[in-house]
């Protein structure tokens, strides 16, 4: 009868170790988040943000926008100003309260989004490519898991259907 050989389990990685690591990831991410900014033009990324946010959550007023965005109203105000101007979103009364100003993302907004998300997934994919095959399940299976812990939706939920 064969013995066969008991693999030795590894350590958990101490917090420091899982924490670079996904700090480096994130690096990566960003990085390639800005260069895909590129793809939309000459907007910023609070513009891109304020975008997908009006892309996936629908017309919002100036304040409720702003808090989602974590700034002041008055920012998410010149904001939508300079998107309005580019074409990206419009800005108008809300129905229900003359006082308070809506924005909604334009068809043109809505295709600037998707160039982005385009160009940053090719870019993703890419990179992930060159990723061992049998190393890839688990790629996916702690990315799912970190992005359950960071309480964010998955990317397919906010995606709405469309493909790269």
């Amino acid at each position: 009868m064969a013995r066969t050989k008991r693999s030795i389990p590894e350590a958990a990685p101490t917090q420091d170790e899982l924490t670079d690591s996904v700090i480096g990831a994130s690096r990566a991410l960003v990085a390639i988040a800005v260069r895909s900014l590129a793809a939309g033009g000459d907007i910023t990324l609070v513009q891109y943000r304020a975008l997908v946010v009006l892309t996936y959550v629908g017309e919002q007023r100036i304040a409720e926008l702003a808090e989602e965005l974590a700034v002041n109203s008055s920012t998410v105000t010149r904001l939508t100003d300079r998107l309005a101007r580019k074409g990206l979103v419009e800005r108008f009364t809300s129905p229900d309260d003359r006082r308070a100003t809506c924005v909604a993302i334009t068809d043109a907004g809505r295709d600037v989004v998707a160039a982005v998300t385009a160009r940053r997934r090719a870019e993703v994919s890419r990179i992930l490519r060159k990723l061992p095959v049998a190393d890839r399940r688990a790629v996916v299976e702690s990315l799912d898991a970190f992005t359950v812990a960071a309480g964010e939706a998955p990317e397919q939920s906010w995606t709405l259907g469309w493909t790269s």
